[in-house]
């Protein structure tokens, strides 16, 4: 069907004009009874975050969003421009998506009087009726708000004219969705002039007497420590958000390898890649031992780009091994892991007291996941035949840069081991893997000896 391209014919189609929050209620009320997934790609906050955030918006609430860094706040907010309609009609040339029918700039007001229904529409997507803002200490009200703009008024106009104006980023956002990253870096005399536009909805620039009821909904994130402690947030601006919608990192380390594995870049494709599901959990189970670590400072979180990280550095490592010796298939194996401590240094900050530790605690922490892995994956499992080949004396040798065929424990079949790590018995890839994995887990749990030397690793009875 041809869209309405008028006022008029947008009245006589009985299109219903709604408020951005009613709009937003009704859709997703339409959606939880459909039983869509309402925010795609969040993982871990289905019993948690999204139900506070679905409640917010069922309440009309402006809302702030509290999280560490890295606690997808942003990708929360973004989703919510899925619950506004696909496109919705505006006063063409409006500088700020006026309703047909409830303008509220001078421009539209006076061209609506003018024209009636014969003034021209246009629609817009869902996505034009969404912007975001960092709060950055250069941030002016100007940004936000708006302020005079000289060319406008050098054209002949007074200063008491509304039509001077020049509408900031928040104005601009009217009848959709304004997001403000990092509220508490806003200086406060920036912070006030938000305090109009969530409380009596509408704007005041440089003195001008300006009612310009705004409809929207706005939605800021903080960091819980900048917003609890150290007060940068003015109180009357907190206390005139609805709800607080308070984040948190993946509670299991299942959350965590769905993270990764969905945000992880991909590898390259001229080498096939096949990542095991144990050093998978590895790495997740690292970034959770470095959270609750206490050598490491809490305060300023760690983030999931630790892992996603991690695991791109882990692929990384197997891919080039594979280059240079002329593999067929990049696997990585346990030996790659050390090189994902260089991408965890500058991502974690530890506490003053232990500088000039760092490695070694990372290198602590690291052998504590592998330990968690291992214990969970292969308890119960007959080591016998593994250690007889050690205990009789003899010794298996890898490294960065050795070739998977060359990973093996005598002439033990490990079989067994593939099957119960869910491996391929065919790839020696896997085969690879798998018995590093043995051997790091059995050296840990004092089993087995370890030596390392210029980058060559030696077990041994």
């Amino acid at each position: 069907m041809t869209k309405p391209g008028t006022v008029g014919e947008l009245r006589d189609s009985g299109w219903l004009d709604r408020p951005v929050k009613e709009e937003l209620r009704e859709n997703l009320l339409r959606r939880i009874e459909a039983g869509d997934d309402l925010f795609p790609g969040i993982v871990g906050y289905d019993e948690t975050v999204v139900p506070a955030l679905e409640r917010a918006i069922l309440a009309g609430h402006d809302m702030i969003v509290l999280g560490e860094r890295g606690q997808a706040k942003t990708r929360l907010i973004r989703r919510l421009v899925d619950l506004l309609d696909p496109e919705t009609p505006v006063v063409d040339g409006c500088e700020i998506n006026d309703s047909p029918f409830r303008p509220v700039c001078a421009h539209c007001r006076h061209r609506l009087a003018d024209g009636g229904d014969d003034v021209p529409i246009r629609w817009v997507g869902r996505d034009r009726r969404f912007a975001e803002k960092l709060a950055t200490p250069d941030t002016a009200v100007a940004d936000l708000i708006g302020d005079v703009d000289p060319i406008r008024v050098a054209e002949g106009r007074y200063l008491s004219d509304e039509l001077v104006i020049h509408y900031g980023l928040v104005p601009r956002t009217h009848r959709g969705i304004f997001s403000i990253n990092e509220l508490p870096d806003l200086p406060p005399r920036i912070q006030v002039s938000l305090l109009n536009v969530l409380e009596e909805r509408d704007i005041q620039i440089r003195g001008f007497t300006v009612r310009l009821p705004l409809d929207l909904l706005l939605v800021a994130t903080a960091n819980p420590e900048d917003y609890t402690n150290r007060g940068r947030i003015i109180t009357p601006l907190k206390d005139r958000f609805g709800s607080e919608i308070r984040t948190h990192y993946p509670p299991t380390r299942h959350d965590e390898v769905t993270i990764m594995r969905q945000e992880a870049a991909p590898p390259p494709s001229t080498v096939p890649v096949s990542v095991p599901g144990f050093l998978e959990e590895i790495v997740a189970e690292f970034t959770h031992q470095v959270r609750s670590s206490g050598h490491v400072n809490q305060r300023s979180g760690v983030s999931v780009r630790l892992s996603i990280a991690n695991l791109e550095t882990l692929v990384a490592s197997a891919v080039r091994r594979a280059a240079r010796l002329g593999e067929s298939e990049a696997v990585p194996r346990m030996t790659d892991l050390v090189a994902c401590l260089q991408s965890t240094y500058g991502r974690v900050e530890f506490e003053g007291f232990e500088e000039g530790r760092e490695e070694e605690i990372l290198r602590r922490l690291l052998a504590l996941a592998v330990v968690e892995v291992f214990r969970e994956r292969l308890a119960g499992f007959d080591f016998q035949p593994v250690l007889a080949f050690f205990e009789a004396g003899g010794v298996v040798e890898t490294g960065d840069l050795v070739p998977a065929t060359d990973v093996r424990v005598g002439e033990v079949d490990v079989t067994p081991l593939l099957v119960r790590l869910g491996l391929r018995g065919e790839s020696p890839g896997d085969a690879a893997a798998a018995v590093e994995f043995a051997l790091e887990g059995l050296h840990l749990t004092r089993r087995l000896n370890k030596d390392v030397a210029d980058g060559a690793v030696r077990y041994g009875g």
